[in-house]
């Protein structure tokens, strides 16, 4: 996989070591497109504060986001952590996959390309591709859940069943890691070209979990709502998570600045 080889002209931010691209739903979505025109499989990966997190602890999961070939902002807290590091980035370039599904489905209709949803609790995927036809009746829709053991034969029957319905884009959402560990492992034994793994997308999108209000998703606070809704599950990743990667990008800005006053004493002198 090679992001400038395919995609050369996307400008990239970098926040601890991760790379990715600074793009709206809507050039998201036209990459998606393009990308199902390529001669060769594309990954579209995406990066939150939990993803960082991860990255920043796993060395092969921040090579999987670096050697993607799109990686998408899917986070309010990553942009704020790239603003803080000094890099220019507004909020048109988060984007949340509950929010540009359906359109990603109706351009997928428009040029004739299918989609495959592998994800969630059984009966998830099958209402996500229910709503997404009733949206767009002449989308080719495919789906099967997420709950199945990710190597031996059950793996292969998933697999196999992928294969024959040979779609264009496919959705994965297992969570992270994973979701990415699976299209690492899988990714030369599965017929589909563009593969985006997207987490609870389709859990949020046919209600199976609560995002919270507008007003809380649109201000960079639906970790808070989730939270509330699930204190048990989620108070380490949004607690600890939140905190621990705060502090890594402050620490990343001291670092920064104290390099930026040397390199002015050294020029001072210099002169």
């Amino acid at each position: 996989m090679s992001q400038d080889l395919i995609f050369p002209k996307i400008p990239k931010v970098n926040i601890l070591g991760v790379d990715f691209h600074k793009l709206t739903a809507d050039e998201l979505i036209d990459v998606a497109m393009a990308a199902v025109e390529t001669e060769q499989k594309t990954v579209i990966a995406n990066v939150n504060v939990h993803a960082i997190n991860y990255a920043y602890e796993l060395t092969w999961y921040r090579q999987f986001l670096n050697e993607a070939d799109v990686v998408f902002c899917d986070g309010f807290g990553v942009a704020l952590g790239a603003r803080l590091t000094g890099q220019s980035i507004d909020a048109a370039h988060r984007s949340t996959c509950p929010d540009w599904i359906e359109r990603l489905a109706r351009q997928c209709a428009d040029n004739r390309y299918s989609l495959y949803l592998l994800a969630g609790k059984p009966g998830v995927a099958e209402q996500a591709a229910h709503l997404l036809t009733r949206k767009t009746p002449e989308l080719r829709i495919g789906f099967h859940h997420g709950f199945f053991e990710k190597e031996g034969a059950e793996n292969d029957r998933v697999i196999a069943a992928i294969n024959r319905f040979e779609p264009d884009i496919l959705y994965v959402g297992f969570g992270m890691p994973l979701q990415e560990a699976w299209i690492r492992d899988n990714l030369e034994r599965v017929n589909a070209k563009v593969f985006m793994p997207l987490g609870a997308c389709l859990d949020f999108y046919t209600g199976a979990i609560y995002r919270g209000p507008r007003w809380m998703t649109d201000h960079g606070l639906e970790w808070f709502s989730r939270l509330i809704t699930e204190p048990r599950r989620l108070w380490r990743r949004y607690i600890l998570g939140n905190s621990l990667f705060l502090w890594r990008v402050m620490k990343e800005r001291f670092r920064m600045n104290h390099s930026s006053r040397e390199m002015q004493k050294r020029n001072r002198h210099d002169d």
